[in-house]
């Protein structure tokens, strides 16, 4: 398959179970959360973008480590149940953005691309990689998480990206972590010579 998932696939999905994928629920995705959560480098965060959110459960975990989290899915529904989710947070933002086509204004130093990448054509798959690279603040994280078997509405495996992602111009591969079933990656956005990160907001008075 060359050509990207059409949004009707996402739709129909939707339309059968707000949780289509039941991310609340199983044991895979509880696992698979806690373990992209301790891959981040850095304990806190000033400003996050987690882009094809769904239903908002990592988006939740994702907020105890963020300043400040845009999450976004291209489904209304998705929208919907991700803000029902996070509601209560009001450093947390939902939207309904098309990636590649829309994206959010400024930069960030944490971007998640999380079960996203592979229902890209090449064009928008690039695309995505190159906005991510371009939007990442030096010393940021980009962390990726894909489903490592060939499914008919996945272009590539979680495998075959890890490879496309260690071309991505601009950034440095981290730590990572290879499951029977997904591929954990984590890159950084290299920092100039001498210079320090940005310390989060809320952890100035730590220091």
């Amino acid at each position: 398959m060359d050509t990207p998932t059409p949004s009707t696939y996402f739709d129909a999905m939707y339309a059968r179970a707000a949780d289509p994928w039941d991310l609340a629920g199983r044991w895979y995705e509880q696992r698979k959360y806690a373990l992209t959560l301790a891959a981040l480098p850095r304990p806190r965060y000033r400003r996050a973008f987690e882009p094809g959110c769904s239903v908002g459960v990592l988006t939740r975990l994702l907020a105890d480590r963020c300043d400040s989290l845009l999450a976004s899915d291209r489904v209304p529904r998705a929208v919907e149940e991700a803000a029902a989710r996070n509601r209560g947070l009001p450093h947390v933002r939902t939207e309904h953005l098309v990636v590649p086509e829309q994206w959010p204004e400024g930069t960030f130093d944490l971007v998640v691309l999380s079960e996203l990448l592979y229902y890209f054509d090449e064009d928008g798959l690039r695309e995505v990689l190159d906005r991510t690279a371009r939007c990442l603040e030096p010393g940021g994280t980009l962390v990726t998480v894909h489903w490592d078997h060939p499914v008919a509405e996945h272009r590539l495996t979680g495998s075959q990206l890890a490879s496309r992602l260690r071309q991505t111009n601009g950034l440095i591969e981290g730590f990572g972590f290879r499951d029977p079933d997904f591929v954990l990656g984590t890159f950084t956005r290299p920092l100039p010579d001498g210079v320090l990160p940005p310390t989060p907001a809320a952890a100035e008075g730590l220091l």
